[in-house]
């Protein structure tokens, strides 16, 4: 629940543009980062390129989250151990099955469960990743909002 809280104030801060979105547009506009994210994933070779692209995920996964009204503190959240190959394709599915939801939205289908279930396996598949990779997820997104942060200099807290 800490992060989900800490990521709405990063969002207000700092996303003012995308979290003053309607909802539904901001459900579309996560499904297309998580396509982004996967794309980067794809054209990486090394765990070091992987790393950014993981937290910014996680990050927007929080955001949908938060978005979806999911508490993410009421769920389980268990460790897979997943060979690269196939942490990929499982990321890839989640996000697929988020893009899917955000498609009935715009066709009046059921789609927020759909796509609670895609988010919790995206944090799930990127929590694993990260304990795979052995990093830091909590540092680096600490390090990635301070950089974000930075990006509006402008605003006075």
């Amino acid at each position: 629940m800490r992060l989900q809280k800490e990521q709405h104030k990063h969002d207000c801060r700092n996303h003012a543009d995308i979290h003053s979105l309607h909802k539904v547009e901001r459900l579309k506009h996560y499904g297309l980062h998580f396509c982004k994210y996967l794309g980067r994933l794809a054209r990486s070779s090394e765990a070091v390129d992987v790393q950014p692209t993981l937290t910014d995920a996680f990050l927007v996964a929080l955001s949908a989250a938060n978005t979806l009204h999911q508490d993410l503190s009421r769920l389980t959240f268990p460790y897979k151990s997943l060979a690269t190959k196939e942490a990929f394709y499982t990321f890839a599915d989640a996000a697929g099955r988020f893009a899917d939801a955000c498609e009935k939205i715009d066709h009046i289908e059921e789609f927020v469960e759909m796509a609670r279930a895609a988010n919790r396996d995206i944090i799930v598949c990127i929590g694993s990743m990260a304990l795979d990779l052995q990093f830091d997820l909590q540092k680096s997104i600490k390090d990635r909002r301070s950089q974000l942060r930075e990006r509006a200099f402008y605003i006075e807290d």
